[in-house]
């Protein structure tokens, strides 16, 4: 084993923060409550338990008690992780355990601690531990992690989630230590020591389990041993001498120890693979087939009798090693595993399991062990006597030479054939284990005591185990392999240590040695001694102790000592200084009086051990409970220090940037360091020196230490004058950075070390100026440690420059870095790099001038890497020569470090040149990795390949494909505003593309970056209700206001009115709507008295008369139930309203109430059961499908008092209509089944039945057989279901079964419509709503199937169905039913031929649902009206209606919205001219007619149901019409007599509800006076059966509040078919024909269509123009329809696109033919669609024709625009509050600032443009640019980044004008703005050039500058005009003959042709005269 290299011993760091630590747990579980605290009040006496809250009167009852509680007393730290993502708050967690409490916190260094959660348990915790446990999200591959705390006892485990779940698992059998893994727990079964000796030879069980998931069992774990005999033998883990140490999940490894051989294993954890599980599994044929399986099926009789003995040496705690079987053999082989102890008969013996036990001194499984061997079972045993017996089992055979041994009880396997194996879930692959040398340590190297992994500063990763026998941590140095992800485990190290800890913040690990002495290590690199102040280094004298005032170190913090804790916080409180003085280490005038004190015998306090390390903080235990904390300082606070050491370490070999890196470590943390301002002086002067620099003599590093104090290590400490002043300091300030900084033009020269003033040259003196004498001390040192890697550095750090240069943050620090690489550029002879810094920063490298010389031998010794450049890489001329389309070298950049370079070049190359594949094939052709030959590129491959994938999915233009990348990249709009304004540009342009025309399905953070705030909140899944509370209360709508009476809930205040007011702004329909539906406020009942009626018969009369308004109140709630369809989200702690239905009276006028239990007159029996059904249905039908509804909470609303329950049975069926009933146990459901009533029953059958539509759910199938007879086996007992019930259970059948076309079902329901009354008194009444429920379930089974009837054809269902729809013989009961039917009926004779009027509505209904839109002709005819006079006399008007809806519904297709296809349904003999002498009965004629017609009506609405199809709207209100006028002269006309009042009311009824079928949703006014109309209605016929239908219709018109409206789907059509009925129910009681259950399956048929815009502003709906585009059908071919939202949109199958139109909302448009999902989502999420309004725009309630937005002022002449915007209205136009405030600060005078009018001016301008163009991002690169130019032209630039980013600025502007002006409309930069600021700044140069010609030429001759030249407007002019360094070119330009040889030379160069002729005067004109005259201001 190599020994660690040490580094220098002589230096040492200071730790920082030193605090005592007390577990926080502790400290709560004083205050707890617990058994602990409770016997310490019964050991005080009386008179102390006043002070014990104190704290003196604790202190000696705490000391008696707490010796053996602190025993039991641990903790544990880590990283906060909870909640806050890390990058913002730090903190720490800290779980204690003590006695039977667990007590999770949080808190840090600057937090105080607070309790999380905290835990009690029954028994004493053994250990607690934080685990994640893995839960599989649906059905898909991806998991979700849960967080939870893992508690465990003796006997179980507590699992307690983060998110609020308990789990309590219980334990088979003792656990020895449990650990955390990746997967879930894993438990080590505690090894006793009778194990060795009961066990049969060879019989193995296992030792370690795993958990993952609470709810999983616990299955053995599997390993694959890396041995020589066993290649890859798979085998469970069962070698007792096995004991793991250590798990991580990260990588996901277990560290393990073998006791008998004494040695460190460590294992790669992973899921087990199928062949593995097999092959464990597999049960051997014959002995010798697999020589080492073994069938270990004994294990459960050993796990039960040995194991589960309570362990004689079980204190709590104890690991409990046992004696071990001392074999050698590594892992003990075995097979398949059987289970039956953990789920069968153990519960029988100990029912401690689940009631959690109270006695913690006996385990559970004690119980059963009382037994030690198989002989003696007590009788208590008789449940798990069966596990007492030994079975048969093979032992191993074969390498280990044993025999199998014969067991006396072989037969007794075939005892257990029903056992399962136990699958192994997780496998062990032994990845490394350590060598064991004969001459290496004799002794066994003992149990590791602490395994940890850390990383060195150069990511290299160790796992370290410290072996506290041998005071050794051995760390072994491991990688992961590139291919798989296997783990490589290379050399062991050895460090000697008492003890470790790993800080894994820093890449470090802190050692504690055995002298006592703490040393910081990198991996195995020794850093330096850590030095805590105020703890004795014990090698060094007492100095300055921890000044604890006047108490022992020991006594810091031990809770023995609360007393003493007590004075102490008295004292601080006396105490007047500010400074907490027990804080500081450092107070000097303590110590006199400590060291008098201290007179103990154990002076000086000593570290034992070090615990608790979390992030770079760590725990020094002194020993006797006290505890210091500590915190280690981090490498680097500076950003700029940081990344240069990264680029450092990047490129240098791993030995030498560890060097680098330790020696910094040392220097900037030695005791007494630098503070921070000064680090990157620091930096510069350890980073000059260590490349062999002697800073003492250079100028401007010398400047440097006067900046900082110099560290002991790198020189002496120089003596510092203290007051006067010197000559020196004056030098100081004028060679101080800042001087130079501030200097526009260098005057003054510094003092040069060898004391002769230099001439200032720039750096064109290079190395012929006559510069100072370089005197021979600034050479450099060749044998610096960097000294070889300098142009290797240099490169690193320009590239590094160059990245800083494009962060806005980061810049200022660009210009400290740019003074030291000015340096290596001149020593390295780099003029070329020198002129680029020169450019960058003019004033600032003028000043310096010194060079160090390197030898000319010694260069050679310099590695010059290959890929330094001799042209210095510029990214922003890389970026320009990008925008002029030139081609460009790929650009240089380091992996990791410049992230910003590498995303701006790629996105040039995609944006700008339109390379699609810069992203991910072509990175190559644009950028260059430099590779130190250090570091894998792997990382950036992966990058690369995920971003691609990405990428690829939109081939759209280039615009889209760079935002999303960039998303995918991680890049935000924050990232954005740092990046330089020209920089930016394109990029914003992009964005600003992608605004228009976004897609539908981009991500959230997509939606972000390009600045549409709408449809990222359109990402957010959140409902409109949710966000009421946000939305606030600006209802447009308020309802009037109410009167104390009204103030009773009426069950329909949920609607949303600003919805609502939006939809019908002009008028208060909704209010009139809730008018007429309420029923809980007495109805107003007048009856005038006439003068000879008595007052006793007037009380009759008016109660009479209250009687026939009650059958309309009692009809409200069906139709309330539609109106507030799913607009509440109930609260989960309250139980819903319910609104009580009042069924009194007030007469006016003196307001008397009126009763009807009054006696007076009769009421039916049970009037109220069915409407109060109705009512709990509609209070239950409010809540929303999304809400949370639990299980419990439907329980919670179930009343009280029994005459609600009907109500509670009708909120059952309206919860399974939304769903919601599938969350209620099955418990509750029998509970309700078997308690209930029969209505309870009803609706129960019919929730759980629609819950569950169409899933053909088992259990649920089960549920509704019990109810159905015929469902039911033959000899089955006969259950008395009641009819009602019976009837829901099959129309559950249909519902459950729905479109499934299940044979069987069919089968059963087609005879069930014909069923025979009988047997004996049985199933008599009410036989007609049986034969249509069954008819109905029967079409639902086989909705739409038509002929494709799967399997059927043998049932003929069509004939057979005709036949009972026509009547004729009836067929043999067939089948199971032969039986039941035998005794005939007692009360119906039939005899043997059909009753068609109990067969035919079902059967007709069937065949229409089965064939429902097959348009199957032949079907169809069946079902024509007769065509002679004979016939029709012999059909129920009735079923004429029925045979006309069922034929038009199989003709689908052919129904047409206009009277003359309703007429063609009448038969043609009724519509010719009759013959007199016919014998014609006109009543027979006239209802026959009367009924076709509203039953092709009704066809009609369906057809058209929610379409609001005007034409069908309009046909149907003409038949209403017609109708009405026949009833309006009802007493005179025949034809009324003829009708009946009956008939006709009924025709008219259900013509209405098909009008509010097409109408549904819409709120339309002629059906809303037509319901009201009939709402009034209330005497004669109008029956509670009329006014149930008037007001359903009226439900349905504003069904869901106009949020819903219905559907045309099969499904939709069968439940309108069951809900619509065109029976209705005479009165409240009548469920004879139909049950009245079914009227509120309609819900089955709403859809959510309505889109509500909401403004993602002000998050109030709005109005917004809609686009939907639709496709074409045989009626029409595509069309586009423009609708204003909020708008019920068509239906959704119909649609190809939905659009939202400007000009007012930013345009937003939903593909809906790639996919209708995110359509619906947002539908079904209150429809709400986020729109975002444009700037400048009004939104179309205030200003609805768009007169008054900004654009129509402007509209004749653009500029006249800017001149009549008064930057005081922007408020009224655009939102952004940056603009406002822009608006209000800069573009007013105010008294503080008076600008001038121009610069108002062009503030106004530019936010104009802002506003207009839809872009605020730009105003801040608008003043940016015209900050840059009048800095310009002011002359006061100081250095030229600017200017730099102007030209880039006007190169990407001229390429878009060059394109064409095709491609202006897409620039940003449109307006007269930048022209006019590009001539500013061609004036400002060109007139400097006039005067200073002759700087330039001098610069261009590469001669000394002139003394006064201003070198900045130089190095600007240089940089617009893109000249480039013509340091070795000088000959090519000047001197040409003619412009044509002049252009050729310059192309070459790269200078654009328009930047050439503005230096044509100086180069040709000293030459030839005529080009001088070239006219300049042409370009």
């Amino acid at each position: 084993m190599s020994e660690v290299v040490y580094e220098e011993t002589a230096t040492m760091i200071a730790a920082g923060e030193l605090q005592s630590f007390v577990p926080f747990g502790r400290e709560h579980c004083k205050n707890h409550p617990n058994a602990f605290n409770l016997q310490l009040r019964e050991l005080q006496p009386a008179s102390e338990l006043w002070s014990s809250d104190g704290a003196a009167g604790l202190v000696g009852s705490l000391q008696e008690v707490s010796l053996q509680e602190r025993e039991r007393e641990s903790w544990e730290l880590r990283k906060g992780c909870v909640g806050v993502s890390e990058e913002y708050v730090e903190f720490e967690e800290e779980l204690y355990v003590a006695g039977n409490v667990v007590v999770w916190s949080q808190g840090s260094r600057n937090q105080a601690s607070s309790v999380y959660k905290a835990f009690t348990v029954d028994s004493p915790v053994q250990q607690a531990l934080w685990c994640s446990f893995a839960v599989p999200k649906n059905k898909k591959e991806e998991e979700e992690v849960e967080q939870t705390v893992c508690i465990i006892q003796s006997s179980c485990v507590n699992v307690h989630t983060v998110t609020g779940k308990d789990f309590i698992a219980p334990l088979p059998f003792p656990v020895s230590n449990v650990w955390a893994t990746k997967f879930g727990l894993l438990l080590e079964r505690k090894n006793t020591a009778g194990d060795a000796q009961l066990n049969p030879p060879g019989e193995l069980l296992p030792t370690v389990f795993s958990m993952l998931h609470p709810l999983d069992e616990i299955a053995p774990v599997v390993c694959k041993p890396a041995g020589l005999f066993e290649g890859s033998r798979v085998q469970y883990v069962s070698d007792s001498t096995m004991k793991i140490v250590f798990s991580c999940s990260e990588p996901s490894i277990v560290v393990s120890y073998d006791i008998a051989q004494g040695i460190h294993s460590v294992w790669a954890l992973r899921k087990v693979t199928h062949d593995e599980r097999s092959a464990v599994l597999q049960i051997p044929s014959e002995a010798g087939g697999t020589p080492l399986g073994v069938l270990a099926s004994g294990f459960l009789t050993s796990l039960l009798s040995k194991v589960s003995r309570l362990d004689p040496s079980g204190g709590i705690g104890a690991t409990g090693l046992g004696s071990g079987t001392g074999t050698s053999c590594p892992v003990g082989t075995g097979s398949a595993l059987h289970y039956s102890a953990l789920h069968s008969k153990i519960l029988t013996s100990s029912p401690g399991l689940h009631s959690r036990v109270h006695c913690p001194s006996i385990s559970n499984m004690a119980a059963l062990s009382r037994a030690h061997s198989p002989g003696m079972a007590a009788p208590s045993f008789s449940g798990a006597a069966r596990f007492n017996t030994s079975f048969h089992c093979l032992s191993p055979r074969g390498h280990h030479g044993l025999l199998p041994s014969p067991n006396s009880t072989v037969n007794e396997t075939i005892l257990l054939p029903e056992m399962e194996p136990i699958i192994p879930a997780l496998c062990m692959d032994q990845l490394w284990s350590e060598t064991v040398t004969a001459g290496c340590h004799r002794e066994m190297s003992s149990q590791a005591s602490k395994v940890f992994l850390t990383s060195d500063l150069c990511e290299n990763r160790y796992l370290c185990f410290l072996v506290e026998s041998h005071q050794q941590l051995r760390c072994v140095k491991f990688i992961e392999s590139n291919d798989t992800p296997q783990l490589i485990f290379a050399s062991v190290t050895t460090i000697h240590a008492k003890d470790a800890e790993p800080l894994p913040n820093i890449d470090a690990t802190l050692v504690l040695e055995a002298c006592g002495s703490l040393v910081l290590y990198t991996g195995i690199t020794r850093v330096s001694k850590v030095f805590v102040p105020g703890l004795l280094s014990p090698t060094f004298s007492l100095t300055n102790h921890l000044p604890h005032l006047s108490t022992p170190v020991e006594n810091v913090s031990t809770p023995a000592n609360a007393g003493s804790r007590h004075l102490q916080r008295l004292e601080e409180a006396v105490m007047p200084s500010p400074v907490s003085e027990l804080r500081n280490p450092n107070i000097k005038h303590h110590e006199g009086s400590f060291l008098e004190d201290f007179s103990f015998q154990q002076a000086t306090p000593y570290i034992r051990a070090l615990r608790d390390p979390v992030c770079n903080r760590v725990n020094l235990d002194l020993g006797s409970g006290t505890v210091l904390r500590i915190s280690i300082p981090e490498i680097a606070t500076s950003e700029l220090v940081k990344k240069c050491l990264r680029a450092i370490c990047f490129i240098l070999p791993k030995e030498a940037a560890m060097k680098v890196l330790v020696k910094w470590y040392n220097i900037y943390n030695a005791p007494g360091g630098p503070s921070a301002h000064a680090e990157w002086n620091l930096f510069v002067t350890c980073f000059m020196t260590l490349m062999g620099y002697n800073t003492e003599r250079l100028t401007w590093t010398r400047n440097l230490h006067f900046e900082v104090p110099l560290s002991p290590v790198i020189a002496a400490k120089k003596a510092r004058p203290s007051d006067g002043g010197s000559d020196e300091d004056w030098d100081y300030l004028l060679g101080s950075h800042y001087h130079r900084q501030m200097t526009y033009q260098p005057v003054c020269v510094p003092v040069d070390s060898s004391g002769t003033g230099s001439t200032f040259t720039t750096e064109t003196d290079g190395l012929h100026s006559v510069s100072a004498p370089s005197s021979p001390s600034l050479k450099l040192d060749a044998s610096a440690p960097l000294f070889p890697h300098i142009p290797a550095l240099f490169y690193v750090l320009h590239l590094l420059y160059q990245e800083l240069q494009l962060d806005e943050l980061q810049r200022a620090r660009a210009s400290s870095l740019v003074c030291l690489l000015q340096q290596l550029a001149r020593d390295l002879q780099l003029d070329v790099y020198v002129d680029l810094y020169w450019r960058d920063y003019p004033s600032l490298i003028s000043g310096f001038t010194e060079t160090c010389l390197i030898d000319e031998a010694l260069v050679a010794q310099m590695q010059r890497p290959s890929f330094l450049r001799a042209e210095p890489p510029c990214i922003f001329s890389w970026l320009s020569s990008c925008l002029r389309e030139e081609e460009i070298p790929p650009f240089p950049y380091l992996v990791g470090i410049c992230q910003r370079t590498r995303l701006l070049v790629l996105s040039y190359a995609l944006y700008i040149i339109g390379d699609e594949n810069a992203t991910s094939t072509d990175v190559s052709k644009y950028l260059v990795k430099l590779s130190a030959g250090q570091k894998s590129c792997a990382s950036d491959q992966h990058y690369r390949r995920q971003s691609s994938v990405k990428v690829k999915l939109t081939s759209e233009s280039l615009a889209e494909q760079l935002v999303v990348w960039l998303t995918s990249e991680g890049f935000t709009l924050k990232d954005l505003e740092s990046v330089p304004f020209g920089v930016a540009l394109p990029i914003r342009e992009a964005i600003y593309r992608c605004r228009e025309q976004p897609c539908s399905d981009w991500s959230e953070e997509v939606c972000l970056l390009i600045g549409r705030q709408d449809l990222t909140k359109q990402a957010h899944k959140m409902t409109l209700a949710k966000s009421k509370a946000s939305v606030g209360s600006g209802l447009s709508l308020e309802p009037p206001a109410t009167t104390e009476a009204d103030e009773e809930e009426d069950g329909m205040s949920d609607i949303i009115q600003e919805v609502t007011g939006l939809i019908w702004s002009q008028d208060l329909r909704v209010q009139e709507v809730r008018r007429l539906l309420q029923s809980s406020r007495p109805v107003r009942v007048s009856v005038v008295q006439l003068p000879e009626v008595s007052d006793h018969e007037y009380i009759e009369e008016k109660e009479n008369k209250l009687l026939q308004l009650c059958q309309r109140t009692m009809a409200l709630p069906v139709g309330r139930g539609l109106f507030t369809l799913f607009s509440y989200h109930p609260v989960p702690t309250e139980p819903l309203p319910v609104p009580k239905l009042n069924l009194t009276g007030r007469a006016p006028p003196r307001n008397t109430m009126v009763d009807l239990n009054s006696g007076n007159i009769d009421v039916p029996p049970n009037m109220t059961s069915w409407p109060s059904f109705h009512n709990g249905v509609a209070a239950g039908l409010k809540i929303a499908p999304a809400s949370q509804v639990e299980s419990a909470w439907i329980d919670y609303n179930k009343p009280k008092s029994p005459e609600l329950a009907n109500e509670y049975a009708g909120f059952l069926m309206a919860l399974g209509l939304n769903g919601h009933l599938t969350k209620l146990a099955t418990l509750n459901i029998h509970d309700y089944l078997t308690k209930g009533t029969e209505m309870t029953s009803i609706g129960l059958l019919l929730g759980v039945s629609s819950a569950k539509l169409g899933t053909m759910d088992m259990s649920i199938t089960r549920l509704l057989s019990i109810h159905i007879p015929a469902l039911l086996p033959p000899t089955s007992t006969e259950l008395d279901v009641p009819h009602n019930v019976q009837v829901a259970a099959v129309i559950g059948i249909g519902l459950v079964y729905q479109g499934t076309g299940h044979r069987h079902n069919a089968e059963v329901l087609l005879s069930e419509i014909g069923r025979p009354p009988g047997p004996e008194m049985e199933y008599c009444t009410d036989r007609e709503s049986y034969s249509l429920a069954a008819g109905l379930a029967l079409g639902m089974v086989c909705l739409g199937h038509g002929s494709n009837l799967i399997g059927m054809t043998d049932l003929n269902v069509p004939e057979q169905l005709y036949q009972y729809m026509v009547g004729g013989h009836r067929r043999a009961q067939a089948g199971a039913n032969r039986e039941r039917h035998k005794s005939p009926s007692y009360q119906i004779k039939e005899g043997d031929t059909i009753n068609v009027d109990v067969t035919c509505p079902g059967a007709t209904l069937a065949l229409a649902m089965i064939y429902l839109k097959t348009n199957n002709r032949s079907i169809a005819d069946w079902l024509k009206p007769p065509d002679t006079w004979f016939l029709l006399d012999f059909i129920k008007p009735e079923f004429l209606l029925l045979r006309t809806l069922a034929r038009c519904l199989i003709m689908w297709d052919e129904i047409l919205p206009n009277t003359e296809w309703v007429k063609s349904n009448i038969p043609q003999i009724m519509r010719g001219a009759f013959d007199p002498s016919e014998d014609i009965n006109m009543e027979t004629m006239a209802q026959a007619q009367d009924y076709i017609t509203a039953g092709a009506c009704i066809a009609l609405g369906l057809r058209f149901a929610g379409s609001a199809n005007s034409d069908a709207f309009d046909c149907l209100y003409e038949f209403a019409r017609t109708f009405m006028k026949i009833m309006s002269f009802a007493s005179t006309a025949a034809v009324f007599k003829q009708m009946g009042y009956y008939n006709l009311q009924t025709c008219l009824s259900m013509i209405l509800l098909a009008m509010s079928m097409v109408m549904s949703g819409t709120g339309d006014l002629k059906v809303l006076q037509l319901c009201r109309f009939f709402h009034k209605r209330t005497g004669g016929e109008m029956n509670y059966g009329f006014h149930m239908a008037h007001h359903m219709a009226l439900g349905l018109l504003f069904l869901g509040g106009g949020r819903y409206t219905l559907g045309t789907s099969n499904s939709a059509i069968a439940a309108l078919l069951c809900a619509l009925y065109p029976h209705f129910p005479a009165h409240s009681t009548d469920n004879r024909y139909h049950l009245q259950a079914l009227r509120h399956l309609a819900v089955l048929a709403a859809e959510p269509r309505l889109l509500v815009p909401v403004d993602v502003d002000s998050l109030k709906p709005c109005y917004a123009l809609l686009e939907v585009l639709l496709y074409e059908t045989k009626w029409y071919d595509d069309t586009t329809v423009e609708l204003m939202a909020p708008t019920m949109l068509p239906e959704l199958h119909l649609l190809k696109r939905v659009k939202v139109k400007g000009p007012r909302y930013w345009e937003l448009s939903i593909d809906l033919s790639k996919e209708t999902h995110h359509l619906k989502s947002i539908l079904s999420r209150d429809g709400v669609l986020y729109v975002k309004l444009r700037a400048g725009q009004l939104p179309y309630k205030d200003d609805p024709q768009g007169w008054k937005s900004l654009l129509a002022s402007s509209v004749n002449h653009r500029s006249s625009g800017i001149r009549t915007f008064k930057p005081e209205t922007i408020s009224a136009f655009t939102s952004e509050p940056a603009l406002v405030s822009f608006a209000e600060f800069f573009c007013k005078t105010s008294e503080e600032m008076k600008p001038t009018e121009d610069t108002l001016v062009l503030f106004s301008a530019m936010l104009y443009e802002c506003v207009t163009q839809e872009c605020p991002e730009m105003l801040p690169t608008y003043i940016a640019i015209e900050q840059a130019v009048g800095a310009l032209c002011r002359g006061d630039v100081l250095q030229t980044f600017p200017v730099w980013q102007l030209r880039l600025v006007v190169e990407l502007w001229d390429s878009r004008v060059l394109r064409g002006p095709a491609n202006r409309h897409d620039a940003l930069l449109i307006s007269e703005f930048l022209p006019v600021m590009k001539n500013m700044v061609d004036l400002a140069l060109d007139s400097w050039l006039k005067d200073n010609s002759s700087a330039l030429r001098s610069y261009m001759r590469s001669e000394i500058l002139p003394k006064d030249t201003q070198s900045i407007m130089l190095a600007c002019f240089l940089v617009y005009r893109s000249i480039p360094c013509l340091r070795n070119t000088h000959t090519q330009l000047e001197g040409c003959s003619s412009l044509g040889d002049l252009l050729s030379r310059s192309s070459q160069l790269g200078i654009p042709l328009r930047d050439l002729l503005r230096l044509l005067p100086i180069l040709v004109g000293s030459t030839s005269g005529p080009h001088t005259c070239f006219p300049l201001q042409a370009f």
